[in-house]
Order: structure tokens, then sequence, then C-alpha cells
């Protein structure tokens, strides 16, 4: 081993002289050696983006200068290492181990370095990875994410045995804006103390867990190490499916639930927009507290990008993003955080390869395919109830009741319409959030609407005008 860390040292020094001090220090540093064998060789880098990177600009560099030395090696196989300890299989670890304070910190302190190594618990029970900058240190707060972001402080905060205030905590919002950097924060923050045991899943991971165990025969053990967990986090829950798994998450909801355990969730829709699950499981999830994180404003977007750049600072104290580039990006960046992010690191890439200032023309010319068309405005079924309920002076509950009076039907199948033409709703979920009615009622409703706008004028005029009230 010692001789390869020396074989290692000596390819580094190649690498160095090949490419520079500043691009060696920028995209080489980190890079790690994992082994030699016959004619590959694996190294790790700790980011994907370090990854990609180095794969489409130094991939030839970085195989010359390993043939230098072993002139056999043929290939490089390049990985991103976890930021955590490998997870181990359930039934590996029957008893859920209790994770320990490290060095006497306190938890803010432990949250504040964002290396701590998560709680044994998480990866005793098959935990899916952590990433150690999704902190509540580094999250930026801002008008969109305010309630989501102090419910989940709430929770993170608690102590075992403390009254569970809301449960389950069910945050939503689009891709990009935040979901999951707040439910690895809870589970940062939980696993920094020293009684709670708390583990993040996602969807798949929890379906995969459930499939594995009934495979080995252990799934007695894998619904009982489950139950015994003080926070469970489960992140993308939209992609849950299978019927025995969707009915073993409910039992878990429910046992956690009945026994006082905090549960959080979040997905890229409300519950009751989760068609392909139970209505027993929607009724729970919307029980608890539901929160909406909203679309990105400019001054949270601004206040992303100078967190970004400051935590790009650490590595690489040179760079800098003048204001009026920052200014650029937090106004014509509007999509998502992840798109803002990607912009830092496209800036720090060229201003370090080219040893280049950041400029606004830079900018401009850099992040350009990531400046896309405004989406249009994701219509609820709820805003559609509510707008025609006003526009034909009756009331919501009207229009889900089974009331069949020439007043309420009309304005009832004017909603079911806009329901159709406006979202993308099946048949079934729209009949269910119009009072349980049957799909059939829907089509019939919409196929009456359709006739009617073609010939009558005015039916037409009322109909674009509640299309405008919602789009707007």
């Amino acid at each position: 081993m010692t001789s390869e860390q020396d074989r290692w040292s000596r390819v580094k020094g190649r690498l160095r002289s090949s490419v520079g001090e500043d691009v060696y220090t920028s995209w080489f540093a980190r890079m790690d050696l994992e082994g030699v064998q016959d004619e590959s060789v694996r190294l790790s880098v700790p980011t994907r983006f370090l990854k990609s990177w180095i794969q489409a600009h130094y991939a030839e560099r970085v195989l010359s200068c390993w043939q230098a030395e072993l002139p056999e090696v043929h290939r490089i196989d390049l990985t991103v290492r976890t930021a955590v300890r490998p997870t181990i299989a359930l039934k590996e670890a029957p008893a859920p181990i209790e994770a320990k304070r490290m060095d006497g910190r306190s938890s803010a302190e432990l949250r504040a370095t964002a290396t701590a190594p998560v709680s044994a618990s998480h990866d005793a029970l098959g935990g899916s990875p952590l990433d150690p900058r999704l902190t509540f240190a580094s999250f930026v707060v801002g008008r969109a994410n305010t309630l989501a972001h102090a419910a989940a402080r709430q929770v993170a905060e608690g102590r075992r045995g403390d009254p569970v205030m809301f449960n389950p905590l069910y945050i939503h919002a689009g891709v990009g804006l935040g979901k999951t950097h707040l439910l690895q924060a809870v589970t940062w923050a939980g696993n920094s103390g020293s009684e709670r045991k708390v583990l993040y899943l996602t969807a798949e991971k929890f379906m995969y867990g459930f499939v594995a165990a009934l495979k080995t025969q252990t799934a007695l053990a894998f619904k009982e190490a489950l139950r015994g967990i003080d926070v469970l986090v489960i992140d993308d829950l939209q992609f849950l499916q299978g019927k025995s798994t969707q009915a073993e998450f409910c039992h878990t909801l429910n046992a956690l639930i009945d026994a006082g355990r905090q549960v959080v969730i979040a997905a890229d829709r409300p519950p009751s927009d989760l068609e392909s699950l139970d209505d027993r499981v929607r009724s729970r999830l919307a029980g608890g507290l539901v929160v909406e994180m909203g679309s990105l404003g400019e001054d949270l977007r601004l206040g992303i990008l100078r967190s970004r750049v400051a935590a790009a600072r650490a590595h690489h104290a040179s760079f800098d993003v003048p204001e009026e580039v920052l200014n650029y990006l937090a106004r014509t960046i509007t999509h998502n955080g992840r798109d803002l992010e990607g912009a830092i690191n496209r800036l720090l890439a060229h201003s370090k390869l080219n040893n280049q200032p950041v400029t606004l023309e830079m900018a401009e010319r850099e992040v350009r395919d990531l400046i896309r068309p405004q989406e249009p405005k994701r219509i609820k079924i709820e805003d559609i109830q509510r707008v025609v309920a006003r526009q034909y002076n009756v009331s919501r509950s009207d229009l889900l009741s089974s009331r069949r009076t020439a007043n309420v039907v009309r304005p009832r199948q004017v909603a079911m319409y806009l329901a159709k033409t406006l979202t993308l709703r099946s048949l079934p979920e729209i009949g269910r959030r119009f009072g349980g009615r049957d799909h059939t009622t829907v089509l019939h409703a919409v196929r009456k609407i359709e006739a009617l706008v073609s010939k009558d004028a005015a039916l037409s005029e009322e109909v674009e005008s509640l299309k405008r009230q919602l789009q707007e």
C-alpha cells in the first residue's frame, strides 16, 4: 500500500508540473487514490461537479501521468466518494445503535462544522447518504421558505419525550427550491443530539429496503427497526410505488405518529395530489402541518448566490464576483436554486482555468443556457374552485355538494372543464376532488362546456376571463 501511495505522490507531482499550480489546486488537490488493479486505477473526488469537469477536460492528462509511472495502466475510473460512511444492510444491524455527541460540542457547533459524521443509528439502519453541505447554517431563508424553515428547526431542536407539535410535517415544492436541503438539515441537526435516532430515507430507498427485507424474510426486523426511530425523514414521497410498499409505509406512518414519534416528509406536490397513494395515507399526511415552499424571489436568489460565492471562497480565496454580476444572475436565473449554484460553479471554473476576473460579459456568455423562459404558473384545482365560486356567486362547498339546481350545476361543470384543461390531473382525480364524483361525470361536464363554448359567445368570454384570472 505504501508503494501505491508513493507512486500516487509521484503521479500528482507530474500532474502539477503538467497543468500548473493554480489548475492543480483548483481541480486535483482533493483527488484521492482508491486503488490500482490490473490495468485500471481507481480515483475519487468529493463532488459530481469535479468528476464531470475532470472527465471532460483532463481525462487523457491524468491517464498519461499514470502511464509514465505504470505503462500497463489503460483506464482511469473516477468516482464520487460518499460524504458519510457506507451504509450497512438492515439485517446486519438488528439493534439500532445510539448516536453519541462528539467532543462535548454543542449541537450548533456540530451543525456549523458540517463535517461531523452522521449518527451510528442512521448508518446501521441503512439511511440514504447525506451531503455535509446541506445544513441549517447554509440554508438561505427568505419569504418563500420562512414557515418551512421554522417548522424544520422546531423538529430538529426537539428532544426525546418532548410533545410533538405537528405530525407529520409535510413540505412540498417544485424542483430545486430547497426541500432536500431542509430535510437533510433536520437529519444532521437531529443526529448531533445524544438521545434521538433520526433516519433520512428517500422513497426509493424505503422501497428498496422493504423489498429486500421481504426477499430475505426479514420484513419483521425491518418494521421493528423503522418503528424504533424517533424522527423518520422521507424525501421524494411522490416516487413511492407498489401497493404492498405503500401499505407498509401507511402502517409505519400510523405506528410512529400514534407512538408520538416525529415524521417529516417532502414531495413535489401537496398530499391531495398524490394520486398513486391510498386515500388513508393522503388523509393522514394532510392531518399534520402541510407547508408549501414557494418560488424563489429575486432577493432570495441574490442571498443564495452570495452564500455560494462565500462557500467557494473557502477553497479559492481569490475568487470574486462583482455585485453587478450577482444582480444580473439573480435577475435572470429564475428557475431554481440548483441553476444558481451551477452558475457560480461555471464562473469559478472559467475564472480559475483562464486566470481571468469574473466580469458581466463573461457571466452573460457562460450562463445563457440557464436563463430559461418563465414557466407558466402551476394552477391548482382548489384555485379553480375558489375563482369559479366567486365568479358565479356560489360557495366552494356548493361545487363539491350533490346539489343539482341550475345555479350550481353550470359553475360546477365550468370548474371541471377548467380543471381538465388547465391542470395535468386525470379525470378520476378531478372527480374525487369534486365531492367524490365518477370520472364519467367529469367527462360529461367537459364535453358539455366544450360544446357550449363553441356556440355561446357570452359563456366563451366568461371561460376566457376565468382562465386569465387563474393564470395571472
